[in-house]
């Protein structure tokens, strides 16, 4: 999987000159966005088929801080894919240093567009075997 580069922008910034930490949660939706395409199942395609995926939690950790102009290299992965549940991994590097700047995990199911639960094993089996291969990998 190719890693997703992300510049911080000036208006990422709070009055202190550093990433406003609402920003990494952005950031995971950006590097996730690029993983599904990656994988040939990116969001446009999972909509015109059906399927929703919103995000039921999100766990953050917060190592080092960021300022305009880094570029920051984000890491992504399935850590555990079930049927239903899927949690995906994120690792945030500074790209000159390769200090780890954040860590964290997002948790999503999978619906309808009538908020049924989907189970991908069954109504969209290619798209289950392909999660199922990235959280063994």
């Amino acid at each position: 999987m190719t890693e997703y580069l992300h510049k911080v922008q000036y208006y990422e910034t709070d009055r202190m000159g550093i990433t406003h930490h609402s920003n990494y949660i952005r950031w995971m939706e950006e590097a996730r966005t690029d993983m599904l395409d990656q994988i040939g199942w990116g969001y446009d395609r999972l909509e015109e088929m059906g399927i929703i995926s919103p995000v039921v939690s999100v766990e953050a950790q917060y190592r080092h801080t960021t300022t305009f102009h880094d570029t920051v290299v984000i890491r992504t992965g399935v850590k555990e894919f079930k049927g239903v549940r899927l949690i995906v991994w994120y690792e945030m590097k500074h790209a000159k240093t390769g200090e780890v700047v954040f860590t964290g995990t997002s948790t999503h199911c999978f619906q309808n567009p009538d908020g049924k639960l989907i189970r991908l094993n069954r109504e969209y089996p290619e798209f289950d075997r392909i999660l199922r291969e990235l959280a063994e990998g």
